[in-house]
């Protein structure tokens, strides 16, 4: 919990999200939608989190970077995050790539993302910048973080997860001393460098900086000025800090909000398919890692106005029910059955149907007698009547995109093809 401070730092605070990414390691899932937009929880989207981590901190300007086919994820945040008012001295700032600094030059990295906005976060007047990705599922008090860059005097504070070194290589890793200022910055390292005093564990960065604002405009001008910059904060900005200032670690498990049943600090980066699958699974465990139900730290979305989910037939082989599952709103589950899994808006299940252990996204529709093991599907997805999926790998994997892990994804596209 939070100890009293008479002005929280978080209202001297503009969030930045970096939310441009294309997130190919989704696959056919952000063909059509940026990362930070594909769909997550049953009702939200992936962005929702890192946007109502800041408002729920208590930061009230906010910035939102788009680039990589960002018409859902605009319109997304058009109609969820349109509440912010100018006369409460808050804003709420999309900032799509719109070749402000040349007219040949999208964003090219994640600092340039920043930097080609400076005159519109100079209007603001933030004390302090919380940079963020947009691509995350996690739930975070910034003005934790906030205080302790302050009390520390660094030049940049990093957000860092302690992991095992052994799942570290694939993060940027931070080398520490035993006060925890990051003594070197190593992208994707081989041979990932250990905690002091806990050698086994790693600390990886979670794509969270905090800068005060002036610092950081000094560092940006900076670092586009130099032609060998890949213009990144991993890369580029956060290494040279390391080498000529002060830059301090973070850790998540200090900031990190909790329910009282949550057993974990949640924090996952569902940037593959089966990352994808599991972290939305994980919410139809009986206790879920992750609580969307906490009142405290609400998860905002756009509220869709549409019916309850409606449940019928009671028949022996035809009854409608659901079992570990989440069922969303103007979901119709007609004699047919869902198992650990997660059906988001607009489902409609036909009799003798079946799901287990499926993320289905909105306004699918699932005809009669189908069966369905490990599957998502994409949103608008129509299962023809009687197909089976789960069942045997070698068809499936001539059919759809099936995962290491046996995850099969199917899009509208790839039923198309069947014919």
């Amino acid at each position: 919990m939070r100890d009293s401070y008479s002005q929280p730092l978080a209202r001297d605070a503009m969030a930045y999200v970096l939310a441009g990414g294309r997130g190919s390691r989704l696959k056919e899932l952000t063909d059509n939608r940026a990362k930070p937009a594909v769909y997550f929880g049953g009702v939200s989207r992936i962005v929702d989190f890192a946007l109502s981590n800041a408002i729920n901190s208590g930061i009230r300007r906010i910035g939102v970077a788009t680039q990589y086919k960002a018409h859902s994820l605009i319109r997304h945040m058009q109609r969820a995050w349109n509440f912010m008012r100018p006369e409460r001295n808050e804003s709420f700032d999309i900032l799509p790539a719109s070749q402000r600094v040349s007219e040949t030059q999208w964003y090219e990295g994640t600092a340039d993302a920043v930097y080609q906005n400076i005159d519109i976060i100079a209007v603001h007047a933030p004390k302090y910048m919380v940079i963020l990705a947009g691509d995350h599922v996690y739930k975070m008090d910034y003005e934790l973080m906030l205080r302790q860059h302050v009390a520390s005097g660094a030049d940049v504070t990093v957000g860092c997860l302690v992991v095992p070194r052994e799942e570290a290589s694939g993060f940027g890793v931070m080398h520490v001393d035993e006060q925890d200022r990051i003594t070197a910055f190593v992208e994707k390292p081989a041979d990932p460098p250990g905690i002091p005093g806990d050698p086994d564990m790693a600390l990886a960065s979670m794509g969270i900086y905090v800068f005060e604002t002036a610092f950081l405009f000094e560092q940006l001008r900076r670092d586009a000025a130099d032609p060998n910059s890949r213009r990144d904060f991993g890369g580029d900005i956060v290494p040279y800090i390391v080498k000529h200032g002060k830059a301090q670690a973070h850790r998540f498990t200090q900031s990190c909000v909790r329910a009282a049943e949550e057993i974990e600090e949640y924090w996952r980066d569902v940037g593959t398919v089966d990352a994808y699958f599991e972290a939305n699974l994980d919410l139809t465990d009986v206790v879920p890692k992750l609580n969307l139900y906490d009142r405290d730290w609400p998860i905002w979305t756009d509220q869709i106005v549409a019916a309850p989910a409606k449940f019928v037939h009671d028949e022996h082989g035809r009854r409608g029910m659901a079992i570990s599952s989440l069922i969303s709103q103007d979901c119709i589950v007609s004699g047919s059955v869902a198992k650990s899994s997660l059906l988001f808006t607009g489902v409609k299940m036909g009799s003798f149907s079946s799901v287990e252990r499926a993320v289905i996204l909105p306004y699918c529709n699932i005809g009669r007698s189908a069966r369905l093991k490990n599957v998502i599907l994409d949103s608008g997805v129509r299962i023809p009547e009687g197909m089976v999926v789960g069942e045997d790998p070698v068809l499936d994997a001539k059919r759809f995109r099936r995962t290491e892990k046996g995850i099969c994804l199917i899009t509208k596209d790839m039923i198309a093809k069947l014919g």
